[in-house]
Formats: structure tokens, C-alpha cells, sequence
């Protein structure tokens, strides 16, 4: 990926996390953007956020969806470029899914995970 590319993520992610965590509220949930991918030509912007909490998670994407025009309307007044992306939110399931590999892998083998905690009390 272009240098340009990889700051212009990094800008959108960090401009969209403060424009959701400012101007939305969520029920019982927790609202993280994890990662944003900007196609090349900069129309076209998947935002994939992480739910921590007891929420509906279909509940916070639809939220997110509903609010995409005053989402892109806020982030066109931080951001300067040539086109504002049109916003396409995603789940991002990422962090589950490590926790269940990491739940396999203690079912797989707890033996090495009681030495490898008895290492560490040393």
C-alpha cells in the first residue's frame, strides 16, 4: 500500500473515533474504530469498529449506517481532500476471534499454560 494511502487510514480513523466518541452515544456498549481502508481513488471508505459490551452489535452498525451522511458531513469539515469517502461500516470481529483461538489453544494443552504461569511466579 502507498505511503499516502496508509496516512490517509490513519487520518480517517483518528478523525472518525473522535467525530463517533464527540457526537454519538450507545447503550451498554463500547464503540471502537479499529481500522480504516480507503480504496485508491479515495470515494469509498470501510470502517470496521469493534462492540465491546452487552449491546446489540447489528443495533450499533445499523445506528452507525442511519448517521453516515452527518458522519461524512463532520469528517469533510476536519479532513481536507479532494473527494469525502463515502463511509461503509463493518464488524470488525478481530479481537473475539483471538480470544477464542486463545481459549482453543488452553483447551488444546492447559498443562503448558499452568507451567508457563508457574514460570512466570518465579
Amino acid at each position: 500500500m502507498k505511503h499516502r494511502l496508509l496516512r490517509v487510514n490513519e487520518l480517517l480513523k483518528r478523525e472518525l473515533s473522535s467525530i463517533i466518541t464527540r457526537d454519538m452515544t450507545f447503550e451498554n456498549v463500547l464503540v471502537t474504530v479499529n481500522t480504516v481502508d480507503v480504496t485508491p481513488d479515495l470515494r469509498n471508505a470501510h470502517v470496521f469498529v469493534s462492540v465491546l459490551g452487552k449491546g446489540s452489535h447489528k443495533g450499533v452498525i445499523a445506528k452507525l449506517d442511519d448517521n453516515r451522511v452527518g458522519l461524512q458531513r463532520e469528517l469533510m469539515k476536519t479532513v481536507v481532500l479532494k473527494y469525502t469517502p463515502h463511509l461503509v461500516f463493518h464488524l470488525d470481529e478481530s479481537i473475539e476471534r483471538g480470544a477464542r483461538v486463545f481459549k482453543i489453544l488452553a483447551e488444546i494443552d492447559p498443562k503448558a499454560e499452568d507451567e508457563e504461569e508457574e514460570e512466570d511466579l518465579r
